[in-house]
């Protein structure tokens, strides 16, 4: 029996996909709950599993190729099944097989084979981050014995490849042989501009390429400004206690956790207190349709999503309900999201379902900035850099402080002014009533 599978949803916003690479060929064997392509967008790279075990009848969609989700982009004969004979495919032509090497008898050439079996295995097995990690590293991933569950290979196997030399490095491309000169090309749209780069490795001179995330991230911030009418607040924020307590804190907590304790998961607790008392901050603006009228939908869930800025790219992975997490629970949350963010083993389910959203513009030292809101939202709020003033305090003394600006860029037609004014005045508020002392 014949199994269409079409491109899959990685993500409640997500309309369409790119195959970014095949990973079997037509013919190959699959086993089910094995990889057997990887789909890129704007927000994951993703293996997509086969629902069944078979043999690839089909690939219908080119790598490099778009299509919206649901379209079928493969078909594969599940194993057992006898596909019509009008429906089988002709066979496409076989190059001459080279006999395999004789191999000595004996219990050490037993263990050899069943060796490299083992770690060609678990090279199929692999993640298409590590994958994509091996390609960049140019390692062989079939050189390699994991470290991971039943031998997988993992990401920090490869990094240690590439580090030590070990691995058999994947040979490069033999220079094509020489032809005739092309034709001359029409003049490029920016003069001097003939060759291309990465976005993650921009040359001067050169345009950038883009690739299906970045090309999908630009039409959502222009839909996402073109659709939403922006609004955009900003409040002072005395942190200075705070900081102390985080200051008090981060040995011992980096100690017992591996992460570092920075001031980001305080606000995220300060943000879901101030979600909690204004709740149109974290609802969404609902389009009508021809039987219902446009409305608000409150969202029942705070899940926060974190802006993180790759070299290549933009993720937004999501903690879900952070308004039940401790400050120690949403440190080692964030935690583990940027660190998977930076090594690429970000899951779909990472990045689904977030109702609002933070961002750390102050690691870069931004004072002051408007971010674009995510689709699907009502707002984003940034934490700015961190400086020290000079404040005068309520009892009109003046003491030098650790402040900072939280700005918001909000969706008018989901909250009013009077709203998000409140909003950032409970932010301050809570935040500003944090520390020196506490339990995280």
């Amino acid at each position: 029996m014949a199994t269409t599978i079409t491109m899959p949803q990685l993500g409640e916003t997500v309309t369409e996909g790119t195959v970014a690479q095949w990973l079997k060929s037509v013919g190959d064997n699959v086993d089910k709950y094995e990889d057997f392509v990887e789909v890129s967008t704007d927000k994951v790279n993703a293996g997509v599993p086969s629902p069944v075990t078979g043999t690839i009848r089909e690939l219908l969609v080119k790598e490099g190729e778009t299509v919206a989700t649901g379209t079928p982009i493969a078909v594969i004969d599940e194993t057992g099944a006898t596909p019509a004979a009008a429906e089988a495919p002709a066979a496409a032509p076989r190059a001459e097989s080279t006999p395999a090497p004789q191999t000595p008898s004996g219990n050490g050439a037993a263990a050899s084979v069943a060796e490299s079996a083992e770690i060609e295995s678990a090279a199929r097995g692999a993640s298409p981050a590590v994958r994509r990690l091996a390609r960049e590293h140019h390692v062989d991933i079939r050189t390699i014995k994991g470290s991971g569950a039943n031998g997988r290979v993992t990401a920090d196997d490869i990094l240690a490849a590439a580090r030590s030399g070990a691995a058999t490095q994947i040979a490069a491309p033999p220079a094509p042989p020489p032809s005739a000169p092309p034709p001359a090309a029409a003049p490029p749209i920016v003069p001097g501009a003939t060759q291309t780069s990465q976005y993650a490795q921009p040359v001067p001179g050169t345009f950038v390429t883009l690739t299906q995330a970045r090309r999908i991230i630009a039409e959502r911030m222009v839909e996402s400004r073109h659709t939403a009418p922006h609004a955009w607040s900003m409040v002072e924020i005395d942190v200075t206690d705070v900081w102390q307590w985080r200051v008090r804190e981060k040995d011992r907590f980096e100690r017992e956790t591996g992460f570092r304790l920075t001031l980001l998961p305080f606000f995220i607790r300060a943000v879901v207190k101030s979600l909690a008392e204004f709740p149109l901050m974290n609802a969404k603006f609902v389009a009508g349709n021809g039987s219902a009228p446009p409305s608000i939908y409150v969202n029942p869930e705070m899940n926060i999503g974190l802006a993180i800025g790759l070299p290549a790219n933009l993720v937004v992975p999501v903690i879900r309900h952070a308004d039940k997490l401790s400050i120690k629970g949403l440190a080692a949350a964030a935690g583990e999201l940027i660190e998977n963010a930076r090594k690429g083993k970000l899951g779909v389910d990472d990045l689904a379902g977030g109702t609002f959203t933070v961002n750390n513009n102050g690691a870069n030292g931004s004072w002051a900035s408007a971010p674009i809101i995510n689709a699907g939202q009502a707002g984003i709020v940034t934490m700015e850099a961190i400086v020290k003033k000079l404040i005068v305090r309520n009892d009109d003394t003046i003491a030098i402080r650790q402040m900072m600006n939280a700005c918001l860029s909000l969706d008018h037609r989901v909250v009013d002014g009077y709203v998000a004014s409140g909003f950032l005045a409970s932010l301050k508020r809570h935040l500003e009533a944090m520390g020196p002392q506490g339990e995280l």
